[in-house]
């Protein structure tokens, strides 16, 4: 699987965002039809909804799901990385992430200036979650760091994909 973690070294979302790791379970995320792939580009007129998050793994195993910008508010100067989009917990495995419990709601991409990266992290949950304490906020939040006090270990799975501000009269 070391193809499947190489555009997650080069888009510098491994080291950024999470640790290098093995990927173990299947995700497939889309926006409408757009399949989600490491460092495609997506509109954010296409990113209103939430995306739909396929996961495999087995049906007694649970996971969680963060989604991150670690571009806020500008590449160049990321003084809020990471931005944070959403947060997801208990979602059984073989299902799809609206079987979880949103901790955090989702929040559209909107790229103020640059090209931002997206980020979806899965991890193995070692038991049910129950009550998950809320971030106090969505700037400077850090996915390692949540994922520590958790205790889940390194990613399962990860995702992303790049957009940026969209031109006032290309909006569709």
């Amino acid at each position: 699987m070391a193809t499947s973690v190489d555009p997650l070294v080069v888009g510098r979302v491994i080291g950024d965002v999470v640790d290098l790791f093995v990927p173990t379970i299947s995700m497939s995320a889309y926006y409408g039809c757009k399949h989600v792939t490491n460092g495609c580009d997506i509109k954010p007129s296409l990113t209103t909804n939430t995306p739909k998050v396929n996961i495999g793994g087995n049906s007694d195993q649970l996971y969680t799901l963060v989604m991150v910008d670690p571009d806020a508010p500008s590449p160049s100067e990321p003084s809020l990385r990471e931005w944070l989009h959403w947060i997801v917990v208990d979602i059984p495995g073989g299902t799809n992430v609206s079987r979880g419990k949103e901790i955090v709601n989702y929040m559209p991409p909107r790229p103020p200036v640059g090209i931002h990266r997206y980020i979806l992290v899965l991890f193995l949950q070692k038991s049910p979650l129950g009550l998950v304490e809320y971030p106090q906020a969505r700037a400077n939040f850090i996915t390692r760091m949540f994922a520590a006090q958790l205790d889940l270990g390194l990613p399962v799975a990860t995702v992303y994909f790049n957009a940026q501000k969209e031109p006032a009269n290309r909006r569709r």
